[in-house]
């Protein structure tokens, strides 16, 4: 809910809103907005999330850009703006919420805590560089800290001084802005801020930004500056104008204009606005990043192949290896890498496409494993195999991304320390400022490189040998007490289950050597319903503790999950029975016309917030179902 908010005021303050989005784009924005308003009048962080002031606020500013009036949508504008200001105004809003409103000219600067580009100036070897922190962290505060260095403000439109009065309960000119910095909705408070944050906040404020704001010190600060649209170009040019996520676009998008409204910079993010934008049953909106393509493309590959009809979607498995094959990155970026931060991507696969680029552990690997699985099925049926070479640069990737520990991060190596969170001041999420190592992505890469062994045994055997069995001690190490593994990227434990156990199968594990095996087993099928199915609520991932759906209700995709871990644990040979169930539970969910329901969500990132993934509700449904064809009912 708080992606779209940041396009249309950037769209706004660049004067390019009706030239990039017509009537009916306004139209369906707003449609989508007003559809996902609670009941009790705000806005949350995702579509099923409870109210916040982060969602309701910028949502409310949103729906006043785009030409709604204050009294507007039949009383949901009134209700939405009761709610703002009866759970403290505008005031309490999160810091990324006091950074848009201050651009927008609709908060105070001096409201914001300090968001200094001189960060980029220190040494690279201090734990608190940039370089060093997770990429989608550093990505966002670069724009943000160019933006607050030049402590811009767009024009000052009737639209915004109207907004200056209707989202707060003091007079705007009578508000302590000093206090303000700091204040937070206690629904938005995912992540209070430590003592050590309001120090180093207050420090910066009152001792270090009047030095940088004025002359010598200003010096220093126009440097800084330079620094970092320099970065923030960089990451434009090799995104195609895409940039890692759908908050630094929009950001990187307002400094360009910011640097020069006619510069050509600006003109090549304007195209590429749509490809975050989707319409669908309930309105407009913009995605978590421009797509999840060759993730959903490789997922779906593999749940094809597993239901052993190669030949009777044959063609469908030829355009999807093509897709694969196109999406592969096959150059580096240019230029000093070190410099600008960055791992290798040459042979990586992205989570999306290739314009994007950015290189992904588990998206290298998921795509690596559907080419190799592709690449025993005849030519004739699903085209022609990646060449050898591509495939030695994949694993390349692969192996160059696990991290002293034997565990794989996202996009590159853990750079830092993980006390670094201490100064995470995004009070929404949890676990932004380092790249920490995962269940899914290590145990992605064990499988990739098991598969790839078997097809290429001479390849870096050693390396790759030693790379898996480090994956395997670091995917042991971190299950939980209760034989579960903590998902951080779908929901949630049954999410991070299934992808600990199938590491571990890859890796020559069983049920009978392996006690996280028989553990995670257990735990499975503690959680298994009376309807035989599986259904885990978002609420796991915020609390990290397993709750289930309300009224205890199964979902598709937890059910296609927890049977694809099982079936690989051998549960068939042990019991069948909950197999029969979960497949029975999900054949009865299947629609007449072959599709499965869209049900909850079931993506997540930063602990706190929902992003859903569309294709999942047939995927994992279809790639259970096959698997339980071919290896249960198959086998019997």
């Amino acid at each position: 809910m708080f992606l779209l908010p940041g396009l249309v005021i950037t769209l706004s303050i660049t004067g390019a809103l009706n030239a990039v989005l017509s009537d009916e784009h306004r139209k369906e924005i707003c449609r989508y907005l007003y559809n996902h308003q609670n009941e009790d009048g705000g806005w949350g962080l995702h579509i099923e999330g409870p109210s916040t002031m982060f969602g309701s606020v910028l949502t409310y500013v949103t729906l006043r850009l785009l030409g709604e009036g204050a009294k507007d949508g039949k009383g949901a504008m009134e209700t939405g703006r009761k709610w703002i200001l009866d759970h403290g105004s505008a005031t309490a809003i999160t810091s990324w919420g006091k950074m848009w409103l201050s651009v927008l000219g609709a908060f105070e600067w001096s409201g914001n805590n300090p968001l200094p580009p001189e960060i980029w100036l220190l040494p690279y070897m201090l734990p608190i560089h940039p370089g060093r922190m997770w990429c989608h962290c550093r990505m966002v505060y670069l724009p943000m800290s160019y933006l607050y260095g030049k402590r811009f403000v767009g024009p000052i439109t009737p639209t915004v001084l109207s907004l200056r009065k209707e989202l707060f309960n003091a007079p705007y000119h009578e508000i302590d802005w000093n206090q303000a910095r700091n204040e937070c909705a206690k629904e938005d408070l995912y992540y209070p801020h430590p003592l050590v944050q309001d120090i180093l906040w207050t420090s910066l404020h009152k001792a270090v930004e009047p030095v940088l704001m004025r002359w010598p010190g200003k010096k220093l600060r126009e440097k800084a500056l330079q620094t970092a649209i320099e970065h923030i170009h960089y990451e434009d040019e090799n995104t195609r104008y895409l940039c890692i996520g759908p908050v630094n676009k929009v950001l990187n998008m307002l400094c360009c204009w910011v640097e020069d409204p006619n510069s050509e910079a600006f003109k090549l993010h304007i195209p590429r606005i749509y490809d975050y934008l989707w319409i669908a049953e309930d309105g407009m909106k913009m995605q978590g990043y421009n797509g999840s393509q060759l993730w959903d493309t490789a997922f779906a590959v593999q749940a094809i192949v597993s239901t052993n009809l190669v030949e009777e979607y044959g063609s469908t498995l030829r355009k999807g290896h093509k897709f694969i094959k196109d999406s592969q990155v096959l150059e580096n970026c240019p230029g000093d890498l070190d410099f600008w931060y960055r791992h290798i991507s040459k042979g990586a696969w992205p989570f999306s496409t290739a314009d994007h680029g950015w290189p992904i552990s588990d998206c290298t690997a998921e795509g690596l494993k559907a080419v190799l699985i592709l690449s025993k099925i005849p030519s004739e049926i699903v085209g022609e195999p990646l060449d050898a070479n591509r495939l030695y640069d994949a694993v390349n990737v692969v192996l160059s991304l696990q991290n002293g520990d034997g565990g794989f991060a996202t996009y590159e190596l853990t750079r830092s320390y993980r006390w670094l969170e201490l100064i995470n001041p995004a009070e929404t999420f949890g676990d932004i400022v380092i790249d920490y190592p995962y269940v899914e992505c290590t145990s992605a890469a064990i499988q990739a490189l098991a598969s790839f062994k078997k097809l290429y045994p001479g390849h870096r055997r050693q390396e790759v040998e030693q790379c898996i069995k480090k994956g395997v001690e670091f995917i042991e190490k971190i299950q939980e007490s209760d034989g579960s593994w903590y998902g951080s990227w779908g929901v949630c434990f049954t999410y991070g289950t299934w992808f600990g156990v199938k590491g571990l199968v890859a890796a020559g594990r069983n049920y009978d050597n392996s006690s996280s095996i028989r553990k995670a087993c257990d735990f499975l099928l503690s959680k298994q319903l009376a309807s035989g199915g599986w259904g885990e609520s978002y609420l796991s991932c915020q609390n990290k503790e397993y709750t289930n759906l309300k009224g205890d209700r199964s979902h598709v995709v937890n059910t296609g999950w927890a049977m694809l871990a099982l079936i690989d644990a051998g549960q068939a040979e042990r019991d069948p029975t909950p197999l029969h169930r979960g497949a029975r539970c999900l054949i009865n969910s299947q629609m007449e016309n072959g599709d499965f329901p869209q049900e909850e969500i079931m993506g997540v990132f930063n602990r706190n917030c929902m992003i859903a993934y569309s294709a999942y509700r047939n995927i994992f449904p279809i790639w259970a179902l096959g698997e339980y064809r071919c290896r249960v009912l198959g086998s019997s």
